[in-house]
């Protein structure tokens, strides 16, 4: 007799019940056999192979980008193969370490101490690759692999180094690369940074690290307790490194090697600048040092001798030094004084060669018998002290003056894409008061007026003053990143665009009042000399500033040339320094005019040189501006 329906369905749901259950028990049985197997019939061979073999994860290091000059032909750094040798503290048998080191030292030619160092006994229980030494030659490497038997837990990876090709001036605009500290890890951690990273520390390496610097990749190895890579197939993986982009400087390297050897041997700097878009084309600062001796061992104490340096090399003197602008600020003051309508520049004031003041006599440097009458041009051309002077003191004031210096941009960064740039000073009488506890006096005001007393500029801001004068007001921010280029292709990722740093009410007339009485320095004024070249004209300001030691002055001269062009974009800016630590000779003038001879007439250092007459020059022993 059949069932009824209502009990067939109910059969059904039971039965498939039933099945799961076996199917689920079936399945416990035969993963309960595999790890009864695995553990207990098997478990002595794994476990020996476990002891023998081991995964080990391996960072690779990605090569820096390459830097090169604006002209994009040969790069001035690049990577060069080589090796780090690393530690894996953990894989060292219990008491061996000093003994796996000292046998390390003697292959190496490095103190055991250094090691210690790195890995001091309270690493020994880590299992974390930690770098015992960097730079090291594939023939050492191969000594190594050779003993590797004696030596546990040592190991090696490919770590490519920076190789600065163009050394010399360039150091200061490119920099150097290092180890990063854990205190610069702690800041840069989150933006992907581990320690062992090679980080810029200086210059363009440092200010483009993020760009230069690529992205590590990791190679994974089976490993036997000897650190020798197993043969059979076990499962490698891996994720390749990818190499930094390539950056392209706005830096001129004809310019630079011009304008270094111009400067010399002097403590000093030299900035040229393109004024219409803000590019740097040469930036030098003596003395400068060689980032490649950051790669050898015991750059520690190479670094340390660069600090300790009296003439401190490592400082860029055209961003990071500032000193008393001297005669060059009078362009300020020329400025100031036809923007304001403060004295008619036609109007005379007579130089006798001093003025009193207060108990005080101020004497004319430039020409001790005196000037004679002349007008805001005469007195620009010859840098006349008195004139100015009795302007600042009796017409202009030192409000006016202290809002013209800032509008001309002292006092505040420049704003260049290099790290550690100072922003000089621009006094003012409530910062004397609240830092002398003393009233702001008029031979303050006199002072302030010729360049002298407190007030600081730097190479780089000297510069960009010119560049305001010539651009009527505008200044562009200086760049020296031009170009960022893929490493494969070469295309341009992407390019720097001018950008106006400040930009002043002033008007167009009075910059080109201006701009006639700069020229007229050259022309019949205090620059005539050293300046009057054939290959360009010229327009600037010299200018020389006291520092209270007798007989020594700091040299300067800032510049634009060509005076009249067509092309506004072939126009170059120079600021020249010569600190007064150098043997006085009014250099300045003279580096210039090999700057501007080399430029516009395609001549090297000596040919310019020579075009100037200049290798029988004989220094200039007398005051001069």
């Amino acid at each position: 007799m059949p069932l009824p329906l209502n009990e067939n369905r109910e059969e059904r749901p039971m039965l498939r019940v039933r099945v799961l259950q076996f199917f689920f028990i079936a399945i416990f049985a035969v993963y309960a056999l595999r790890l009864f197997s695995m553990q207990i019939l098997s478990g002595e061979l794994y476990r020996s192979r476990a002891e023998r073999i081991a995964r080990r994860t391996t960072v690779i290091p990605a090569q820096r980008g390459e830097v090169y000059d604006r002209n994009y032909n040969t790069p001035m750094v690049l990577n060069i193969d080589s090796f780090a040798v690393t530690v894996v503290p953990a894989e060292i048998p219990k008491g061996q370490v000093s003994a796996v080191f000292a046998r390390l030292s003697d292959l190496l030619g490095i103190p055991k101490s250094q090691f210690d160092k790195r890995v001091p006994p309270e690493y020994y229980h880590l299992y974390q690759t930690i770098e015992l030494v960097s730079n090291v030659s594939i023939e050492t490497i191969s000594m190594i692999a050779e003993r590797s038997d004696e030596l546990p837990g040592i190991s090696w990876q490919s770590k490519p180094i920076r190789s600065y090709v163009e050394t010399g001036s360039l150091a200061h605009i490119i920099g150097y690369v290092g180890d990063i500290t854990r205190e610069e890890l702690k800041v840069l951690y989150n933006k992907g940074y581990e320690l062992g990273a090679i980080i810029g520390k200086a210059g363009i390496e440092k200010q483009y690290d993020e760009i230069l610097r690529g992205k590590p990749g990791e190679e994974v190895r089976v490993v036997d307790v000897r650190g020798r890579k197993i043969e059979e197939d076990l499962g490698n993986y891996g994720i390749a490194p990818e190499m930094g982009k390539n950056i392209v400087l706005s830096i001129d390297r004809s310019i630079q090697t011009l304008a270094e050897k111009a400067l010399g041997e002097r403590m000093g700097a030299v900035v040229v600048l393109r004024p219409t878009t803000g590019e740097v084309l040469a930036m030098v600062s003596y003395p400068w040092y060689d980032p490649n001796i950051f790669n050898r061992s015991g750059s520690g104490n190479a670094y340390q001798a660069l600090i300790d340096d009296p003439k401190k090399p490592l400082l860029n003197r055209a961003i990071q030094s500032s000193y008393p602008p001297a005669s060059t600020f009078k362009i300020v003051m020329s400025t100031g004084i036809l923007e304001e309508k403060a004295f008619n520049p036609d109007k005379t004031i007579d130089c006798d060669g001093e003025i009193s003041y207060g108990d005080r006599i101020f004497r004319c440097w430039i020409r001790k018998p005196g000037h004679g009458p002349l007008d805001l041009r005469g007195a620009l051309a010859q840098s006349c002290d008195v004139y100015f002077w009795v302007v600042s003191r009796d017409s202009l004031g030192i409000e006016r003056i202290v809002s013209y210096a800032k509008d001309f941009g002292f006092g505040s960064a420049a704003e260049i894409d290099l790290p550690g740039e100072i922003s000089g000073f621009v006094p003012t009488p409530q910062w004397k008061e609240r830092r002398f506890h003393e009233k702001w006096l008029g031979g303050d005001t006199m002072n302030m007026s010729i360049g002298q007393g407190y007030t600081l500029v730097t190479p780089m801001q000297m510069a960009d003053m010119v560049a305001m004068v010539l651009n009527d007001g505008v200044v562009y921010r200086p760049t020296i990143l031009k170009e960022v280029r893929d490493p494969v292709s070469g295309d341009v990722i992407r390019s720097v665009k001018p950008t106006v740093l400040r930009k002043s009410s002033t008007s167009p007339e009075t910059f080109a009042t201006v701009r006639r009485n700069m020229r007229a320095v050259v022309t019949e004024g205090t620059a005539r000399f050293p300046l009057n070249i054939k290959s360009v004209e010229i327009a600037g300001k010299t200018g020389t500033a006291e520092v209270g030691i007798a007989d020594h002055w700091h040299s300067w001269l800032a510049t634009y040339g060509p005076y009249e062009t067509d092309n506004p974009d072939e126009r170059i800016a120079v600021a020249v320094i010569v600190e007064a630590s150098n043997p006085w000779e009014w250099w300045a003038p003279y580096a210039t005019a090999i700057i501007y001879q080399g430029v516009f007439a395609g001549q090297n250092y000596e040919e310019a040189v020579r075009a100037l007459g200049l290798q029988y020059l004989s220094p200039h022993r007398e005051r001069r501006e």
